[in-house]
């Protein structure tokens, strides 16, 4: 085979194989276009949920960076949508309607009274995939400050009247979320020893607050991109929520977001792996040699004027006070005299400054200056002494004139606290 022969086979070769490439990538987008189209039917371009996750509530009892160290293990762009407060069918039905439109699993919070009013609009729920948790039975706005047992009684209604309009407790997933956000250290560990999750929120949108719709969507979009992913807190029975989702969702899809489901772990539907760090909101990288560093110690230094004063030794005596044994010529009977050292000698120590002692104040800093000479022998008496001592008889303009003419006669008055002129500040008084 001669070299012409040669190249052209390997042209043909190339050529195949990159015909096969071609065909086999058209294939691969042919069959997910027909797996969203399939997942989501009548819009194939709808935002979708990405995937599940299964959590154990036990290993991780609380998540939600508002309040915990924790949130679910999420990757950057994820998104999970909760909902609070329903069903309440007018606005609970719209925005199921709007989800089932983008193919897109949310978690609800689910109120015990609710329930019992409407126990379709819960089994509407499980019935369109998403997961169903409890918000307690009133909505109290004092979990934070009542006392146990009335919580526990709140969660438990709540829970009982949940599941009864699920008719099967198994479809109940053991999430909770305390109303108004208002954690107590004992409700938290009450849910804890029962197995359920205490869900708080990465970041809300202030849509159970009087404001726009256009507000609520500007709040939800800024505040994921600020936090790149987590659990976002709406409600579904605020007619404002209802208005800003379809924009939210089209926007999440806009920004290259993804929205994950969340379910709880059960016998038959083991956890999903994770790590650790992956259970924090914004975890430090492996790879940075600081994490690793043990911390500094903290050390409890002596003040300077405490610090012992350094002590002179015989070497350093020796050192400072270095002799030249050389023999030279002296006058006789002529003492030694010790020679400057060849080395540079170390400088004296200089006297610290007790920064502690203040200068004694002067004197007459305590002396009221009087331009008259003649000393004060005794305090005048203020005047409501005066009043104390002036003669009861007569018209009360008579007694203030009394009291006026008293002060105006004294050759010299002083401010009351004021140390008379001639008596040193710290002299003791002498006794009336």
């Amino acid at each position: 085979m001669n070299k012409a022969t040669t190249d052209r086979a390997r042209r043909l070769l190339c050529l195949s194989l990159l015909t096969g490439l071609t065909l086999f990538t058209a294939a691969a987008a042919s069959t997910t276009s027909a797996l969203s189209a399939e997942a989501c039917p009548g819009n194939p371009g709808a935002l979708g949920t990405s995937r599940t996750i299964v959590v154990d509530p036990r290993e991780h009892p609380k998540i939600g960076t508002m309040q915990y160290a924790e949130t679910l293990p999420l990757q950057d762009k994820e998104v999970v949508l909760t909902f609070d407060d329903g069903p309440i069918p007018k606005h609970s039905n719209a925005i199921l309607d709007i989800l089932a439109s983008e193919c897109v699993k949310a978690t609800f919070f689910i109120i015990g009274r609710m329930a019992k009013e409407h126990p379709e609009g819960v089994r509407k729920l499980i019935a369109l995939g998403h997961t169903v948790g409890t918000h307690s039975q009133n909505h109290p706005l004092s979990m934070n400050r009542m006392p146990i047992e009335k919580a526990q009684q709140e969660i438990e209604d709540g829970i009982a009247n949940t599941t009864a309009a699920l008719g099967d407790p198994a479809l109940l997933s053991p999430f909770f979320r305390i109303p108004g956000l208002l954690r107590a250290s004992v409700v938290e560990d009450y849910l804890a020893s029962r197995g359920i999750q205490t869900w708080s929120a990465d970041f809300p949108a202030d849509d159970w607050r009087h404001v726009s719709p256009q507000k609520v969507h500007d709040l939800a979009i800024s505040r994921i991109a600020a936090k790149g992913k987590g659990i976002l807190l709406l409600h579904d029975i605020q007619p404002r929520t209802v208005a800003a989702l379809p924009g939210i969702l089209r926007d999440l899809k806009a920004g290259g977001y993804r929205i994950v489901h969340v379910e709880a772990a059960t016998p038959d539907k083991p956890k999903t792996p994770t790590e650790p760090q992956q259970w924090q909101l914004h975890p430090v990288s492996e790879t940075v040699a600081v994490t690793r560093w043990h911390k500094v110690p903290t050390f409890a230094f002596a003040h300077d004027d405490m610090l012992p004063a350094p002590a002179i030794s015989a070497s350093d005596q020796m050192l400072s006070l270095t002799e030249n044994f050389d023999r030279m010529r002296r006058p006789r009977n002529a003492v030694p005299l010790p020679e400057q050292a060849p080395w540079p000698r170390e400088a004296p120590l200089q006297t610290m400054i007790d920064t502690a002692t203040l200068p004694v104040p002067a004197k007459t800093l305590f002396e009221l200056a009087e331009r008259h000479g003649t000393p004060i022998k005794a305090l005048v008496q203020l005047p409501h002494h005066a009043q104390q001592t002036a003669p009861a008889r007569g018209s009360d303009s008579d007694a203030i004139a009394k009291l006026i003419s008293l002060d105006a006669s004294a050759a010299r008055r002083t401010i009351p606290g004021a140390i008379p002129p001639g008596l040193h500040p710290t002299a003791v008084a002498a006794p009336r």
